[in-house]
């Protein structure tokens, strides 16, 4: 409360990626200050202008004591904000654009954007982990192998949304082969040939695909998904449980769950944090940090 009883408006910056999704972003101011409850916060609100500045305002924003930063844009836009959010006061909302949403679908948080907007004035913030992998920060999952190697394909090309991923998907099941990977651990000590790694700090890559249907967010661990090579028959029924939470099930899935790995591989290449691709050592060293990051979540009394 301020002085006689005037409750104080919070201060909640928005940090809006004009490249994510195909849409024109130039309308969402318009939308914050019309839906927004303007008794509660005082927005300011600020379009990115380069890759990276987002991390630098949203560092802005906590030393001017505002209460929430809000991503605006797809994964790799959070993950930008996120990083610069953790160990502070200040909590990360979201308002997801285009595909993918992984951290904000396992939030429960809408993608309409109307909603997303309207879910803040009725937000409570919680503490959720984060992992490191190597010097890099993640909070949905990272990984090598399949997905990895698609993510990098489908960073190349020019199409964007679901449509393309998928076709980048089915193109590369044809030229992508399975690797070696030595996977040391607390209690796991293991040698595989895997199609793919993914190690989740959240339940799915992002548009409902759920490659850890029982990860979560709040146990400071990681869940390890190891999918070995499959038959091309078989790709509708995993594609299928993907979509319905029961690939821990699968014939070729194995899941482990730790805090802390280490991954050996034969040969530098392809990994991904949050989405994004990047070229990664032969050695890779993964740990999750508790409870290091406040998001905001629809209040539940």
């Amino acid at each position: 409360m301020g002085f006689y009883g005037v409750t104080m408006k919070k201060k909640i910056g928005f940090i809006i990626n004009p490249a994510a999704g195909n849409k024109n972003k130039n309308f969402i101011p318009d939308y914050i200050q019309q839906l927004l409850d303007l008794q509660l916060f005082k927005p300011e609100i600020v379009f990115t202008k380069y890759a990276g500045e987002g991390s630098l305002l949203a560092k802005e924003f906590v030393n001017d004591g505002f209460s929430h930063v809000v991503a605006v844009g797809r994964d790799g836009t959070v993950n930008e904000i996120a990083r610069s959010l953790i160990h502070t006061n200040t909590s990360l909302g979201i308002l997801p654009i285009g595909s993918g949403n992984g951290l904000a679908r396992h939030l429960k948080i809408p993608l309409n954007i109307h909603k997303a907007i309207q879910l803040l004035n009725n937000s409570e913030s919680i503490n959720i982990d984060y992992g490191i992998v190597n010097q890099r920060l993640f909070f949905c999952t990272c990984g090598t192998g399949f997905d990895a190697y698609v993510a990098t394909e489908f960073a190349k090309g020019r199409k964007r949304g679901i449509r393309a991923y998928f076709e980048k998907v089915l193109k590369g099941y044809f030229s992508y082969h399975s690797q070696n990977y030595r996977l040391q651990g607390k209690n796991i000590d293991i040698e595989i040939k895997a199609f793919l790694l993914t190690f989740a700090n959240a339940s799915q890559w992002g548009n409902n695909a759920y490659i850890a249907p029982k990860a979560s967010l709040q146990d400071g661990k990681m869940d390890i998904s190891i999918m070995s090579n499959f038959p091309i028959f078989a790709l509708p029924s995993i594609a299928l449980q993907l979509f319905t939470k029961t690939i821990s099930n699968d014939l070729f899935m194995t899941t482990l769950r730790t805090d802390e790995i280490t991954v050996y591989r034969d040969t530098p290449g392809p990994f991904h944090y949050d989405g994004e691709p990047y070229e990664e050592a032969k050695e890779i060293k993964i740990k999750m940090i508790p409870a290091g990051l406040k998001v905001l979540v629809r209040k539940r009394f």
